[in-house]
């Protein structure tokens, strides 16, 4: 059994693939809109366009991605999604580039428990705890 988190966005799902893609290096597996979906008839007109599910691949990480109607809640859980890079220096790169724009909550640093972790929520609302030992 493998986990895949489902990621949801406010419209800029397209815009927030495209970042992971430069980030983690991974590329769109697959893509389909509402428009000409069974969902069709059901979404607001704004939305037909919009992504309805996508995946997404980077080596062993994989998500899956939609855009929901602004102000619809999936659930009432709290989320980070946490990485653990293969190195310092490849936690660090991802660690920066998720910042770009984002909000750290914790820099990236050494740590008690031994070697580097730090969080950050980016700019697309995503709160990640990236780590490397």
């Amino acid at each position: 059994m493998e986990l895949e988190p489902y990621l949801f966005f406010e419209g800029n799902c397209e815009e927030a693939l495209a970042f992971y893609g430069t980030v983690f290096g991974g590329e769109v597996a697959s893509l389909h809109r509402y428009e000409g979906s069974p969902m069709e008839g059901e979404i607001p007109p704004e939305l037909k366009t919009k992504v309805m599910h996508a995946s997404f691949v980077a080596g062993s990480l994989k998500f899956m991605a939609a855009d929901i109607m602004a102000g619809l809640h999936t659930g009432d859980g709290h989320v980070s999604l946490s990485l653990a890079a293969s190195d310092a220096a490849a936690g660090e790169r991802v660690f920066g580039e998720l910042s770009q724009g984002g909000n750290v909550r914790m820099p990236w640093g050494d740590v008690f428990w031994g070697g580097k972790f730090g969080m950050v929520t980016d700019k697309f609302g995503i709160a990640w705890m990236v780590s490397a030992h």
